[in-house]
């Protein structure tokens, strides 16, 4: 427990905000994901925010993709030392509203698989079609559902 303090004080002012606001996302989602379900939560997460938008188009895409990168290696270093277990999809969601906020064009995707005669499915986050979180490997194995991405719509076919 003091080495992750340590960890987090070493961070910049920048990260320190990104885990904190990882934190809370990710309580928020589990809460609200198990208490009001999915479809409520994707609505408070697709819900736009007043607020800052820190990261500048700009400066290019190599550099975009480098933030994300990093935003979610925090978001993922942070929920793993929550007290409580957040799922792919919890993650993606607070890390999908996170790249938004800070400018990003992020998709959250969503994918399913059978395995040995069990329904599985997955939730992942990619920017510009590259995969920001996880290894970049685990999405490989589900097929993306259409219109996962970005308005995480609900389709009516």
């Amino acid at each position: 427990m003091m080495q992750t303090w340590q960890r987090f004080r070493r961070l910049s002012g920048f990260e320190r905000g990104i885990v904190l606001e990882a934190a809370a996302g990710l309580l928020i989602s589990w809460l609200v994901v198990r208490l009001l379900g999915f479809r409520i939560c994707r609505y408070v997460f697709e819900k736009p925010l007043a607020g800052r938008n820190s990261w500048n188009s700009k400066s290019g895409e190599a550099d975009a993709l480098g933030m994300a990168r990093r935003i979610a290696h925090l978001e993922a270093v942070t929920a793993t030392n929550l007290f409580f277990r957040t799922t792919c999809l919890e993650q993606s969601l607070v890390l999908c509203r996170m790249l938004r906020q800070h400018g990003m064009n992020a998709d959250l995707r969503i994918g399913a698989r059978k395995e040995a005669n069990r329904f599985e499915a997955h939730a992942w986050v990619e920017l510009d079609g590259t995969v920001i979180d996880g290894s970049g490997s685990e999405h490989l194995h589900f097929v993306p559902f259409k219109h996962s991405e970005s308005s995480m719509e609900t389709q009516t076919n």
